[in-house]
């Protein structure tokens, strides 16, 4: 891979928004044909610039291999001018394995048509007495498949692994290393500091939000793009955020951001792992899959309560449209 390719991607990405998109299963865990199919003609019609599969929303590392191959395959045939990124990562606890794991990960992706690589932190380093080395490492190996590269930093409080400034460094430095995605979730301290490191010392390098809660704000600080499982829903008003970001439009980027405030505080709330089938159920109240398919196999249980708030927030956005506050579908 030339780095000409990987600039190529993060041109394509460039103010874009990249929903990580869940996978609709049924009750016994199986992927919904119907529900597959309904979502991935609903997506065609967005406002994206790619999306993410593989990747935490979609339950990357839990898929078998036959429905990984299957989820990947739809996408790139249904989206063949968008940019598909691949989760690649593993559950091994073993460094070594977990690395062979990831690189494999990332070569079934490249086999299937995946356009980039989002690596999953090396979490089983966590504790270990010199982790950076390997850490650098296990991204140099990731980026030897020959795709460009996408560093997840998701710090430790939110399930990944701090990266230090010198390390955060040496991986932006890697050959294929497009730039980052940053997923905080309640550290806003600790995404200011990444992004001004950013800023300061790899300009060049794409800096993407994961930040559901504080969407408007981390576009403020220097992001972008946008990959994140709240782009699974209503693409085209977090689209139009961004895009009221990027050209200036002070007045509409403020109504916009109070808008998809008001999604992201009804998805992303504790239990925090809920948020996959919180959004299946808002593909449900947007007509777009059927109650059977909104299934998470691997999340917590969820009231049927939070399902009716989730209509609730949906109908409220609603109702701003038809205030002409929105002129894009939800």
């Amino acid at each position: 891979m030339t780095r000409s390719t990987s600039n190529s991607i993060a041109t394509r990405l460039a103010d874009g928004l990249i929903p990580a998109t869940p996978v609709p299963f049924d009750a016994n865990g199986k992927l919904h044909e119907a529900g597959h199919e309904s979502y991935l003609s609903y997506m065609a019609r967005q406002s994206i610039a790619g999306v993410a599969v593989w990747a935490h929303t979609g339950r990357g590392l839990m898929l078998d291999e036959d429905t990984a191959q299957r989820v990947l395959g739809d996408w790139r045939q249904t989206l063949p001018e968008a940019v598909i990124i691949a989760g690649a990562g593993s559950r091994n606890s073993d460094p070594q394995r977990a690395t062979a794991d990831t690189v494999a990960m990332a070569e079934r992706a490249a086999s299937a048509g995946a356009d980039a690589l989002l690596v999953y932190p090396p979490t089983w380093l966590i504790g270990h007495s010199s982790p950076d080395q390997l850490i650098l490492e296990h991204h140099r190996q990731v980026a030897g498949v020959g795709l460009p590269v996408i560093l997840f930093y998701l710090y430790e409080a939110a399930g990944g692994i701090a990266y230090s400034p010198q390390l955060l460094d040496e991986l932006l430095a890697l050959p294929g290393v497009l730039g980052i995605k940053m997923a905080t979730l309640d550290s806003v301290m600790t995404y200011q500091d990444v992004a001004r490191q950013l800023r300061q010392r790899h300009p060049e390098k794409l800096l993407i939000t994961g930040e559901d809660r504080f969407l408007g704000y981390s576009l403020r600080l220097g992001a972008r793009s946008a990959l994140i499982g709240m782009g699974a829903i209503c693409c085209n008003l977090q689209s139009d955020l961004i895009r009221a970001h990027t050209s200036g439009d002070a007045p509409r980027f403020l109504k916009q951001s109070d808008k998809v405030d008001l999604l992201a505080q009804s998805i992303f709330v504790q239990p925090m792992e809920g948020y996959i089938r919180r959004l299946l159920w808002s593909l449900v109240h947007l007509g777009v899959i059927p109650l059977e398919a909104a299934n998470d196999p691997w999340g917590p249980k969820l009231s049927p309560d939070e399902f009716d708030k989730m209509g609730r927030t949906l109908q409220a956005l609603k109702a701003l449209k038809a205030l002409k506050f929105e002129t894009q579908e939800c």
